[in-house]
């Protein structure tokens, strides 16, 4: 009777999720299974090792010495095969194949894909698919090989170790502030007479949200009152004009949609910025169509910078 293998990339990619939630639950939602489901797979590989993976102290679940030894090799498993996908792509052509980009979904698009369209009108060979995601999803993409190129702001504390990675400057942003106040006249204001307002914002894990939590901690300057919350800037727009609440937004964004913004704009004191960036894995630079694709969407703001680009686009509607 043939074996069935048990180190299977499902398999392998179970016990990956399951490592970095840490909860069956979690796991099992984020992999779309159910949670017996994940429990029968992680037993099969305990079963086939001979030790068991995890261990449990009251409600919190911990990797047991195998456990620690099985992700070692998991993710050596997991190099090996990025490396070899990316040593195959290499010998393609600079103008065939799938180009994958994740771009924060938080981030003002229109810059972005009036270049991705330009681009697959001049190499219809080539197939971008671009992705709105979180940056979680993002970073996960990175990591497991599925996005060549990511779009999103930094910095970003989280990353700590930035050797696998290159990155260069698109923008560099600033946030600002759009008053409700129908008073409101000065050009500028300070965060804490700011954030004496109602907001409507990001969710508390979204990056800007986390820049002006950290802004206010630096500046002592109180949490507003966020009455409600979304994940893009175009519904925090309208949101925002159509209740009469403070938001804010970066300034790129309201460079895209200053007619039909009625509320009072107004620069921090001090001013709060930040940079929108291109990353990618430092082996996906030697692959002909992302190397080419990158070096075309930098001629492209050479020509036009990007917020000479957002302007002309606009005027152009």
């Amino acid at each position: 009777m043939k074996r069935k293998n048990i180190f299977s990339a499902k398999a392998l990619s179970y016990f990956l999720q399951l490592v970095e939630t840490m909860s069956y639950t979690q796991a099992a939602k984020i992999l779309g299974i159910s949670q017996p489901a994940l429990t029968q797979q992680i037993k099969r590989l305990e079963k086939a090792i001979g030790a068991p993976l995890f261990y449990s102290t009251g409600k919190t679940l911990h990797l047991s010495d195998a456990g620690y030894t099985m992700l070692d090799a998991t993710r050596q498993v997991k190099d090996i095969l990025n490396r070899a996908q990316n040593e195959i792509q290499q010998i393609s052509s600079a103008t065939y194949g799938v180009i994958n980009v994740g771009i924060l979904s938080s981030i003002e698009d229109t810059v972005i894909t009036d270049f991705v369209t330009r681009y697959a009108h001049e190499h219809p060979d080539v197939r971008i698919q671009c992705y709105m995601m979180s940056r979680k999803e993002i970073w996960a993409g990175l990591d497991d090989n599925t996005l060549d190129i990511a779009i999103l702001y930094l910095p970003d504390n989280r990353i700590k170790d930035w050797r696998a990675y290159e990155k260069w400057r698109i923008i560099t942003d600033e946030l600002m502030f759009l008053n409700a106040d129908p008073h409101a006249m000065a050009a500028s204001i300070k965060l804490a007479t700011a954030t004496t307002m109602d907001w409507v914002s990001y969710p508390g894990n979204y990056y800007i949200h986390q820049v002006i939590n950290t802004a206010s901690e630096q500046r002592m300057a109180t949490e507003p009152n966020y009455v409600a919350s979304f994940t893009r800037p175009s519904q925090i727009f309208r949101f925002a004009i159509s209740n009469r609440v403070s938001t804010v937004l970066p300034k790129s964004f309201l460079l895209a949609h200053d007619q039909e913004n009625p509320l009072t704009v107004q620069r921090f004191t001090p001013a709060i910025h930040f940079d929108m960036d291109c990353i990618y894995r430092k082996d996906k630079g030697s692959i002909p169509r992302i190397a080419f694709f990158m070096d075309k969407f930098k001629e492209y703001l050479d020509e036009k910078d990007y917020t000479e680009r957002l302007t002309a686009i606009h005027q152009a509607r």
